[in-house]
């Protein structure tokens, strides 16, 4: 005899086996749930009327089954508060591990994470509140794998009115983030023929790992203080991934001219460009660079993420795709993971329709360029090393000469005071000890750990004689 006993009010699947009598197989039922610690201490049981009607048993079965459990330990009976389990350890298979907690860094200086102490709480609630007032019965069904229309319509409105591409609704797919977006690129241009999808040398590694394991070789498409040096790529390459705005990790914007390059050569190749727009938003002596996609719609992917924005928790991100591409990417995505969830998107688009998420940006960006400007001003201390890129996104590269401290020994002491911080080398295709620098990320820790943060950095630099 099975039972869930969601009819009184507690959710536990309960098998009796009766073979040996009603009385005893409940009993036995119990117990084991208690050992298992599929009960727990402290959990008020249903009464004997309604559980036996529960499952099916007279009254008077019930209550001497609870009485003797009573008497072997396994419940507590007090007048007027009912039948509640034990203080018995579980012994079972299913006694519950510890799990522990994330890992948060004393000192988080990690680039590319924003402050998530500062999300809009109260405006995240308020279009919740919204959109949940207001709901269709299909929000709460399956979705639909190229987003939902109403965040497609927003971003649509918000990327040409901020970031200058050119797009529609119809030709937007939203995604759980980049490296999702990088997947499904990946998959569909193995798939059509492309051998070859070049990536920027210094570039995040991840991403170039998320190609490679799609069966594509990465060719190095090296970085100068203009950024991509996109007249070195050739014919045989398929595609190429950049961040035109805001170059990872050198700081450095794509120059003009090389932009127009880069387009150029998508339109008299056919190859395709990815446009990583990871932090666009965030200029600080000036209005954002407009996308590269603005100049060439019919052969660039732009992609964006409401990671550096808001947080990397809200897994949503979106791909402004070419006409041509919107079927295949939509077609990968369902085969994926068949859809994005719909109440963030709902609450995302409310955000950017009511200019709640224009008005957190600039919020963002006055916060980040102080933090960023106290970081350059506390640096000038170490003529050694050296500042680069333009006031833009939320972290800054820091190089230092080859022939001084290595990298490896600054982020080992950094480690054991505490300090979260990333190196320059290991995002080189072919890593030496050339090239050592740190990204210092002015951005993920909280207003008030950012300062301490920094100051333990310096003392690591200055211990190590900078």
């Amino acid at each position: 005899m099975a039972n869930d006993w969601s009819s009184v009010g507690l959710d536990l699947h309960l098998e009796v086996d009766a073979a040996g009598g009603r009385r005893l197989g409940l009993e036995s039922s119990l117990r084991e749930a208690i050992r298992s610690g599929r009960l727990a201490s402290g959990i008020l049981l249903p009464s004997t009327r309604a559980l036996a009607v529960e499952l099916g048993l007279s009254r008077g079965t019930v209550t001497a089954a609870y009485d003797q459990l009573a008497e072997e330990g396994y419940l507590t009976t007090r007048a007027g508060s009912g039948t509640s389990v034990a203080d018995v350890p579980a012994s079972g298979p299913l006694q519950p591990s510890p799990v522990p907690a994330a890992a948060v860094p004393q000192c988080d200086l990690r680039p590319g994470l924003p402050d998530v102490s500062a999300f809009p709480v109260r405006a995240w609630l308020g279009a919740t509140r919204r959109v949940l007032a207001s709901a269709r019965p299909d929000v709460f069904g399956a979705g639909d794998p190229q987003g939902r229309p109403e965040l497609r319509a927003a971003l649509a409105d918000y990327l040409g009115r901020t970031r200058g591409v050119i797009t529609t609704p119809d030709r937007i797919v939203i995604t759980s983030g980049f490296y999702q977006s990088v997947q499904l690129l990946s998959g569909l241009l193995g798939a059509g023929g492309v051998t070859a999808v070049a990536m920027e040398d210094p570039g995040h590694n991840v991403y170039r790992e998320i190609v490679q394991r799609a069966g594509l070789i990465t060719p190095a498409l090296a970085v100068d203080g203009h950024g991509a040096r996109v007249e070195t790529l050739t014919q045989g390459t398929g595609a190429v991934i950049v961040t035109p705005s805001h170059q990872y990790p050198t700081g450095v914007p794509l120059h003009p001219r090389r932009r127009h390059l880069l387009c150029e050569w998508a339109r008299s190749t056919g190859g395709l460009v990815v446009e990583d727009d990871y932090d666009g938003e965030f200029r600080y002596d000036r209005q954002p660079v407009g996308a590269l996609q603005g100049f060439a719609p019919g052969h660039v992917v732009y992609c964006g993420t409401a990671s550096k924005a808001l947080g990397p928790a809200l897994r949503l991100a979106w791909m402004a795709l070419p006409p041509d591409l919107v079927g295949p990417v939509v077609e990968a995505k369902r085969e994926t993971d068949l859809y994005t969830e719909s109440l963030g998107q709902l609450v995302l688009a409310d955000l950017i329709a009511t200019r709640a998420y224009d008005r957190h940006i600039r919020a963002a960006r006055l916060r980040y360029r102080r933090r960023r400007e106290l970081l350059l001003e506390r640096l000038a201390a170490f003529p050694l090393l050296t500042p680069h890129g333009v006031p833009a996104g939320l972290h800054t590269l820091v190089a230092f000469p080859a022939k001084g401290p290595s990298e490896d020994r600054l982020l080992a002491e950094c480690a054991i005071r505490g300090i979260a911080i990333r190196g320059l080398t290991e995002l080189y295709h072919r890593p030496t000890a050339d090239t050592p620098g740190l990204l210092v990320g002015f951005a993920a820790a909280t207003q008030h750990g950012y300062p301490l943060a920094l100051d333990a950095l310096l003392s690591v630099l200055a211990d190590i004689a900078f």
